[in-house]
This record gives C-alpha cells, structure tokens and sequence, in this order.
C-alpha cells in the first residue's frame, strides 16, 4: 500500500514541473474587472498587482495565473510554460488566444478547458493546475 501511494505521488509530481509558489485569493464575479468570467470559455489573468493581492495571486516567478471558466466549472493555471522550464530553466509566460494559452517561446499551445493539457506544439506537460472553489459569485483560486 505504502508503496502504491509513494507511486502515485511520484507521477504527480513527474507532470508538475513548475515549483511549489504559494497562491491563495478570491476574486469576485461582480468586480467589473472580471466581466470576461460571467461567460463560458471566458477567461482573465491575474497577478500580484491585480487589486493589490500581492504574491498569493502572483504565481510562479510572477508570471500570474489564468482563471477560465468552463461549463461546470473555474480552472486556474500558473502562466509559466512547463516545457521551457524543465528543457530550458526557462520562466517564459504564456497568452491568452479565446481558450488556448500559447507559449511564444516554445509554441505550444494548452487547452484551457481540458486542464491546461498540450493541443499542439512540442510540449509534454501541462499547465501547473490551482484548486478553484466557486460559491455563485466568488471564485476561490489556492493551493496547499
């Protein structure tokens, strides 16, 4: 059992190569700086200057974070493009282009709606995911 679990944790953090940065704020949906979000497929980046939330807000080598909202739910990622930072060391942000995230180092393009998965290009790994709670009206975004 305990070797099932150091396993599993293993491949986890095989996918995950951004480091560890410490994220925790809310956004709410009725800020008009969040319109992009009250619609399906919207989207938004966030980062430490947004409404001053400093660096729980301002990812990985504060490159921000995309929030998107999906049909069931927000998913949130770090910026950071995974492939130039393991091949390279590289802390490259990605665009926004409607639901994809495009690293304009690399070329690879992330679905936003399928949890920052690669769509295209020479990437392998996914976008770093942050746990989303939604209650309505604020969206939750955090990791432990």
């Amino acid at each position: 059992m305990a070797l099932a679990i150091t396993l599993s944790s293993c491949n986890k953090n095989k996918n995950d190569v951004i480091p560890y940065t410490y994220v925790n704020f809310i956004l709410d949906l009725n800020d008009p700086q969040f319109v992009n979000l009250n619609a399906m497929g919207g989207s938004d980046t966030i980062d430490a200057r947004t409404n001053n939330w400093g660096t729980g807000a301002a990812g990985f080598a504060g490159n921000g974070i995309i929030i998107y909202r999906g049909p069931n739910e927000f998913y949130a990622y770090d910026r950071t493009c995974p492939h130039d930072y393991a091949v390279n060391g590289l802390s490259i942000k990605v665009n926004i282009d409607f639901t994809l995230a495009v690293c304009p180092k690399c070329g690879t393009s992330y679905a936003l709606a399928a949890f920052g998965t690669p769509a295209s290009g020479i990437g392998r790994y996914p976008l770093k995911n942050y746990r989303t709670s939604f209650d309505g009206r604020f969206v939750r975004v955090w990791n432990n």
